[in-house]
This record gives C-alpha cells, sequence and structure tokens, in this order.
C-alpha cells in the first residue's frame, strides 16, 4: 500500500497539471461568510486530524452522540403561540396529534418585556405574536390536558424567564409531576437582546445576575432542564454572517459561564444543562460546517478554558430553526422548498431539535395547513431520504472539512478581539458586536439590490397578479378579553399574599441573594408577570439601548 504521503504528493503533481481546468479563485465564489471558495477540493484541503475524528468522542466535530439518529430522531418542535392561552393549547394537541415531538412556546410581545396585558403600552400587541401570560391561570389554561412529563417543551422567553419558568414548575405541581421528570428550556439568553433583538428590560449585570439564579436553583432541584439556550439564531436574524453568528454566540456563552462560576459555581454543576440555538440558512454545505465548528469550538473551549472534566460539559448540543429572514411575501410556495433545504442541512449538521418556518410567515402567523406542511417536511427529511442513517454523512468530504477548519479559524479571530475588548458586555457596549452585525446586513442588502444575490421571486424569476395564501387572523378582541380574565384574577386572589410575596423579591432582589424561590412563591399565590417584573425594575433599573449613527 502506498504511503499517504507519496498519495498526496501525487495528487499535487495532478493538481498542478491541471491548473488550466481548474482555473483560479474569483472573488465572486465566496460563502455567504466571505470564505473563498475553490473551484474543487482534494486531500491535500484536509487537516491533519480530520480523517480520525469519530462521532461521540472529544471533539465532537461530527457530533455528540456515537449513533446519533440511529438512536433516536430528533426532536421536531414546531414554534406556536398566539391570541389566548386556549386558543394556542388547542393548536399544540393539534400539532402532538400530528406527530410532533415537542413543544415550543412563542409569547408576545407584551410578555417578552414583562408587561401586563393591561399595560398602555400592551395595547394591540396582545397575542400578536405569541400567546399572552399574564398570570399562573394563564400557564394552566396553555398546558390543559397536556401531561408535562410527557412532553419536553421550549419556551422562547428571555428578560422575564425567570417568572415563566416559575409559573410552568408550579403548573407541574398542579399536575402532580415532579420537577426532575420535566424536560425542555427556557432560552434566557439576555446577551443577544442587546445586539440583535431587543426585548430587554433589566442592565446586563442584574439581568446575568438573574440567569445564575436560575441556573443555581435548577441544577439543585430541576436537574434534567436546560437552563439557557444560548442563541445565534437571532444574531443570524439581524444580518450576521455564518461566522459571526458562531463568534457572537460562543462569546456571549463563555460570558454566562465566567458569570456563573464567579458567583461559585462550579462549571461541571451547570455546564451539562446548556444549550445552543442556530439559524438553518440555505448555503448548505456552509451551514453543515458552521455546525462542526462550533461543536469543535465549544468542546474545547469548555475542556482548555474552564477546565471542564464532565463529558456533558463539553458537548454542544442545540435546537435549530430554519432562517425566518430568508422567507419572502412574493410566491409564498417557494419558502417550502427554503425551508426543506434549511431543515436538510440541520439535520446534516447534526442538530438535536428542530423547527421548521412555515411558508405564510412572511404574511402572517402561520395558517394550521402552513404548519402542518412544515412539519411533514422534518417528517420527510427522517423518514424517507435516508439522511439520518448515518452519522456525520457529509464527513470526510474535502470541502466540507475545510470549510469547517475556515469557519473554525475565523471564530477564534473573533473571540479573540472580543477577550481583548474585555469580553462579550464590553464589547457589546461599545457597540462592537451591534456595529459587525450592521455591517454584514447592509452589505447583503446591497448585494441583493445589485443582483449579486439572487432572491428567487424576489430580485428574479418575479410574476404579476400573485394570488395571496389564506392567512390566520387573530382576532383584536383577544386584547380586550384577556383584560378581563386578569381583572377577573386580581379580584378573586388573595392580595395579601400577593403583596408579602412582591416584598419578598424586593429584598431579595437588594440583598443580592438568589431570588427564583421567591418568585415561585409570588406565582403561587398568582401574582401577574408584570406585578413580579415592575418590583425588579424598581430594583435593578431598567436598559436604555445605544444609538450606534
Amino acid at each position: 500500500m502506498q504511503d499517504k504521503q507519496e498519495k498526496l504528493a501525487q495528487w499535487q503533481q495532478k493538481l498542478e497539471q491541471g491548473k488550466a481546468r481548474f482555473p483560479e479563485r474569483k472573488a465572486e465564489f465566496e460563502s455567504s461568510s466571505g470564505i473563498p471558495l475553490q473551484t474543487v477540493y482534494t486531500p491535500l484541503d484536509l487537516s491533519q486530524t480530520d480523517e480520525f475524528a469519530l462521532p461521540g468522542e472529544f471533539p465532537y466535530t461530527r457530533g455528540v452522540q456515537r449513533n446519533m439518529y440511529r438512536g433516536r430522531l430528533w426532536t421536531m418542535r414546531q414554534y406556536a403561540g398566539f391570541a389566548s392561552a386556549q386558543e394556542s393549547n388547542e393548536r399544540y394537541k393539534y400539532l402532538l396529534s400530528q406527530g410532533q415531538t415537542g413543544l415550543s412556546v412563542a409569547f408576545d410581545l407584551p410578555t417578552q418585556i414583562g408587561l401586563d396585558s393591561d399595560h398602555s403600552l400592551s395595547e394591540g400587541e396582545v397575542g400578536k405574536v405569541g400567546v399572552a401570560i399574564d398570570s399562573l391561570a394563564d400557564m394552566e389554561i396553555l398546558f390543559s390536558d397536556i401531561p408535562l412529563d410527557k412532553v419536553s417543551t421550549s419556551m422562547t422567553i428571555n428578560a422575564p424567564a425567570i417568572v415563566l419558568l416559575a409559573m410552568y414548575l408550579v403548573v407541574a405541581e398542579k399536575q402532580g409531576v415532579e420537577w426532575n421528570k420535566l424536560k425542555g428550556t427556557i432560552q434566557n439568553d439576555i446577551l443577544k437582546e442587546y445586539v440583535a433583538r431587543g426585548t430587554y428590560i433589566f442592565p446586563p449585570e442584574p439581568s446575568l445576575k438573574i440567569i445564575t439564579d436560575i441556573f443555581a436553583f435548577c441544577a439543585e432541584n430541576v436537574p434534567n432542564w436546560n437552563t439557557i439556550s444560548i442563541s445565534g439564531y437571532h444574531i443570524r436574524e439581524a444580518g450576521a454572517t455564518a461566522v459571526q453568528e458562531v463568534a457572537f454566540t460562543l462569546a456571549n456563552a463563555i460570558c454566562y459561564v465566567e458569570t456563573a462560576m464567579a458567583a461559585g459555581q462550579k462549571v461541571d454543576d451547570f455546564a451539562p444543562r446548556l444549550s445552543f440555538f442556530f439559524n438553518a440558512h440555505s448555503n448548505l454545505f456552509e451551514e453543515v460546517a458552521k455546525f462542526r465548528a462550533a461543536r469543535k469550538l465549544w468542546a474545547e473551549i469548555m475542556r482548555d478554558r474552564f477546565g471542564a472534566k464532565a463529558e456533558k460539559s463539553l458537548l454542544l448540543r442545540f435546537h435549530t430553526q430554519t432562517a425566518g429572514c430568508t422567507l419572502t411575501a412574493q410566491q409564498p410556495d417557494n419558502n417550502v422548498v427554503r425551508v426543506a433545504l434549511q431543515a436538510l442541512a440541520a439535520v446534516l449538521g447534526g442538530t438535536q431539535s428542530l423547527h421548521t418556518n412555515s411558508r405564510d410567515e412572511a404574511l402572517a402567523l402561520p395558517s394550521e395547513d402552513s404548519v402542518r406542511i412544515a412539519l411533514r417536511t422534518q417528517q420527510i427529511i427522517a423518514h424517507e431520504t435516508g439522511v439520518a442513517d448515518v452519522v456525520d454523512p457529509l464527513g470526510g468530504s474535502y470541502y466540507i472539512e475545510d470549510l469547517t477548519n475556515q469557519i473554525e479559524e475565523k471564530v477564534k479571530d473573533m473571540l479573540t478581539k472580543i477577550d481583548d475588548m474585555g469580553g462579550a458586555v464590553a464589547a457589546i457596549n461599545a457597540g462592537y458586536i451591534q456595529r459587525q452585525i450592521q455591517d454584514s446586513a447592509y452589505n447583503y442588502q446591497l448585494g441583493v439590490e445589485r443582483k449579486e444575490q439572487i432572491i428567487v421571486g424576489v430580485n428574479q424569476f418575479t410574476v404579476e397578479d400573485e394570488t395571496q395564501p389564506d392567512l390566520l387572523r387573530v382576532d383584536p378582541a383577544v386584547g380586550v378579553e384577556q383584560n378581563q380574565r386578569l381583572a377577573a384574577l386580581k379580584s378573586q386572589r388573595n392580595q395579601d399574599a400577593v403583596n408579602s410575596g412582591l416584598a419578598a423579591i424586593r429584598t431579595a432582589a437588594e440583598k443580592g441573594d438568589n431570588i427564583f424561590p421567591l418568585v415561585l412563591d409570588s406565582v403561587r399565590a398568582y401574582a401577574s408577570l408584570g406585578e413580579i417584573c415592575g418590583v425588579l425594575r424598581e430594583v435593578y433599573g431598567e436598559y436604555q439601548g445605544k444609538d450606534l449613527v
């Protein structure tokens, strides 16, 4: 058998002889992150370690489990929630009946920023982009007849995550479900709100304190719950490249780990319950490489930077959602194709959980028919394509391995720059991360307008007189009805218990104690989301966004 070096030399000679067939790189042949692409890839593009990596072994480039989907398919979620808790409950039951294997809760904008439905700023927004949750009473309705020990629930909630998780735990109590049997995730990632999404309440420092309170409480009391989903999704939606998505997400993750350890928590006590949330775009091979590089980087960071010893502390487990920003209002049926390709990238990249967007989401909340098609997309990929039969089926591809390595190196460079600035919070306060995202978004839009980036149905291959699909409409009366329910609740509850609970939260927040047990007490007394967050606003203050122009 020929020596490996001799084979590589033969490849080098072939390439030298075939230069005319393989022209030099041109600027237009780049990945979406600006990585120059060769015309063809060969064994010369593999690093010395690529061919020896195995799934389920450090640094987990090829996957966090040895058998991946052969053992169990990814969790199929559909992000859902609108109008009232009752209507959302009915949608959840429908999705579960259609084969969905996990719930993913969308909250309306007032809930996301800690306001009750009867607040003046909530007017016109109640139930519009998610379900309205004002109190434990709403959460009880939301999960009525859904056994919480039988489903995994993800909640996309950040600034008031501690309150919504407390509500979920109390609902479990009322169902007779022990907390150690609960499985799910709260997003609870506040740093990306300051740079990409905007649903923040408190400044970074107290926000990080609340997050570490959740880490500590759940490590002891809710051991199977993912206490944070560190999110690159919204960073990418705001305009970041694939490289920036990974770099800024890992920078935020490093900050969370440092904060928890500074508070006296041991890394192997909380790190196994950290999870991640990434975007899947249409550049299929770059997306697959992105997921592989992120796993490797995180494993090395946890081992080498933080001294994690437990294997589970090293694993980057992630949920993926297809790219909302790629959906088009024009020719919305084309979105079915986009979503299918993006979902395929997530599966080929080794996701643990997946949400597929619906075809009409550029126009409205998804209809029931559209949600079903989106779920069927996952089921077809799982059961008809064969891609789940082999772990990391693209591993060993010269192209994929080179892309993985290049993304890794570019992310490392960005992390070094953020470290030199003093970490994620310092980079956010300086506006560095925001500007990087804005520049990428601007350059992408220029490319679309110049038709350097073709968007089918938008800047090319357009049609006239499109027929719009039937859209889901949220009844404006939902706000009135929600306010009536909240008023009725406040008139019937034990107000002394509410007042006592809120006062205890205030005292604990002022002293720097863990507020989670006291939030639980207030939730049990049916204190509202707005009342609890209102007390914390008074103690911590509110964050004011910075104008970067």
